[in-house]
């Protein structure tokens, strides 16, 4: 047991309050403490009484000795350390954690000076002892390295790592209440965060805001959400259409750099999201002349026609069904190659570019994935005339077979037994309808853009339409490697904070990614991450021979994979963190 204390301003001053601590053991090697004895504030008589009930006889000094109760540990000063007796025989090791991607998410969030942005907007109410902005660092580093809930967050990861070191707190910053708290404080901020994240990207990187790119997804909840109202069953793009779900739109630069993002119900339209959000942009960053890269379905006609009138430009792909008519009108016009692959034709109008473009690389994706759900689908198809004798049986079955083909359903004719007929070869007859197979084929590797950009090269308008892939990998990064679902979230504001806490990890990333462009090509972030996070650091605990103990919070060496890595990014581990000693009591909690 220990004694720890505890600060809280009240009537004008600072008061100080103790309490008995049990630390133990758990089977799975983790402490947990548990508040035995809460003691209240001491007076300085009652201190005194204390301290001189606890008289010793120390086998060292041979003499009767008082420990000082309540003196917190201090660091010792270089020459203080070359002074001290240890007892080498008695050294431990404890409490192995992460410490080399935890502090590289320090670093990226010092970086974009987010530190300094939050302490501002987060200031202490003058009853926590704890910055709200390093309480909201250690929840953006905590999705960053190892997502997971706010909760496993106070109770197991923050003993894991070394955020204690490296963000100079105690324990007291992962309380479960503070954690959640925090995420109450954010959210009227966020506007403010996406001029301040503009600004960074360009003094950093020297970003341009002319083309950005825009799309949406979705991600669902675990739970009724009986408190959240824009929680609502919609288009699922994560394959959970029975969960509740919100629609988040985002924006980014070519280079993957976020700029902002919005948070809609779920059950909201893709055609219903563009015009409001181009009235935000504009809000935040002014007027400017910007290119807007979309997906089909993301724009109606009227959409764009307003955009047009407002001299907002556009570059957007068109759905499959005009690919036909498109193509006859430029059945005469030669194919003009852009790119090894790939060949484009144009025809332009009196406000807009059409550009039909034919890569053969995707014409062979789209041929062998349709030429697989064939394969699979005829024998679907197969087994159900082996093993479906009964007509009611075999439509069932036969309608959950189609569901998984999707659209190659439609390419095979299929004649079904008539009522009261078993299901024979004759009666349950299927064929492929190649007029329309080969029509498909032919198709293939063609996609249709339309654009008001009508002085642009069609090899520039071609590069800029496939830089939607980077907000592609955008959302993989933010639901995969940052887990943004699902969300378990009970409360509105809080799921919107959870969002906002992991768009700021994915900042984090994108960061990481401008680096390791531009100084180790070929790694991604999350590489480095996984690189550094062998970067343990430990306690080293050496007994004093007058009854103390040295601590010694050290990160271990980096490998020489791990040293070439820092060193092609240009980064250096920080020092070691200064030694610490601890009274004997104290010493002995350590140990346990």
């Amino acid at each position: 047991m220990f004694i720890r204390s505890h600060r809280r301003f009240k009537n004008g001053k600072w008061h100080r309050y103790y309490s008995v601590v049990e630390n133990r053991r758990c089977a799975n090697g983790q402490h947990v403490q548990r508040q035995v004895l809460y003691l209240g504030e001491i007076s300085a008589a009652q201190e005194h009484a204390w301290q001189q009930a606890l008289d010793e006889f120390h086998p060292i000094s041979q003499r009767n000795e008082t420990p000082d109760l309540f003196a917190p540990p201090r660091r010792l000063s270089t020459a203080e350390v070359r002074a001290l007796s240890l007892r080498q025989d008695a050294m431990r090791l404890h409490r192995p954690r992460t410490f080399g991607s935890c502090w590289l998410g320090c670093r990226l969030w010092s970086l974009l000076e987010l530190d300094r942005f939050w302490d501002r907007r987060l200031a202490c109410d003058g009853r926590s002892e704890v910055s709200w902005e390093k309480v909201l660092q250690l929840l953006v580093v905590n999705r960053l390295v190892e997502p997971g809930s706010e909760f496993r967050l106070h109770r197991r990861w923050f003993t894991d790592s070394a955020m204690d070191e490296l963000l100079q707190v105690d324990r007291a910053v992962a309380a479960k209440d503070r954690l959640y708290r925090c995420l109450d404080r954010i959210l009227p901020h966020r506007q403010e965060l996406f001029v301040h994240l503009q600004n960074r990207w360009k003094d950093l990187f020297n970003a341009s805001f002319d083309i950005l790119l825009y799309d949406l997804t979705s991600t669902y909840f675990e739970g009724l959400c009986e408190q959240i109202p824009m929680a609502q069953h919609g288009y699922s793009r994560d394959g959970r259409p029975d969960c509740r779900q919100v629609v988040v739109a985002l924006v980014v630069t070519p280079d993957g750099l976020p700029l902002a993002y919005e948070v809609m119900p779920g059950h909201t339209s893709d055609r219903t999201t563009l015009e409001g959000f181009l009235g935000k942009i504009e809000q935040l960053y002014g007027k400017a002349r910007r290119t807007w890269v979309m997906d089909r379905g993301i724009p109606t006609e009227q959409t764009l026609s307003a955009m047009r009138a407002r001299g907002i430009d556009y570059l957007v792909g068109t759905p499959r069904g005009r690919l036909s008519a498109m193509e006859k009108k430029l059945v005469d016009k030669p194919w003009q190659q852009v790119q090894h692959g790939i060949e484009v034709k144009l025809s332009r109008g009196p406000d807009e570019l059409w550009v039909l473009a034919r890569s053969r690389g995707r014409r062979d994706k789209e041929a062998a994935m349709r030429r697989q759900k064939l394969r699979r689908f005829f024998r679907g198809l197969l087994a159900l005339r082996r093993s479906c004798p009964k007509r009611d049986a075999l439509l069932q079955r036969l309608g959950a077979l189609k569901h998984q083909a999707g659209r190659v359903a439609h390419l095979v004719e299929i004649q079904l037994p008539k009522a009261g007929e078993a299901v024979t070869p004759r009666t349950f007859r299927y064929r492929l309808k190649l007029e329309k197979f080969k029509e498909v084929e032919r198709l293939d590797g063609h996609y249709l853009l339309r654009t008001s950009l009508q002085a642009q090269s069609p090899e520039r308008l071609w590069q800029s339409y496939t830089q939607l892939t980077h907000i592609e990998e955008a959302f993989k990064n933010l639901k995969s490697d940052l887990k943004i679902r699902p969300i378990y979230h009970h409360l509105e504001a809080r799921m919107e904070a959870h969002i906002l806490v992991a768009f700021l990890a994915y900042c984090l990333t994108a960061t990481l990614t401008m680096q390791t462009r531009h100084h180790a090509p070929g790694l991604t972030a999350r590489a480095v991450l996984e690189q550094l996070n062998a970067i343990k650091m430990i306690d080293v605990h050496i007994p004093t021979t007058d009854g103390r103990c040295l601590v010694l919070p050290r990160y271990t060496e980096p490998e020489p994979e791990q040293a070439l890595l820092l060193k092609k990014l240009d980064l250096a581990l920080p020092q070691q963190p200064p030694p610490k000693i601890y009274a004997c009591q104290l010493a002995a909690l350590q140990e346990s």
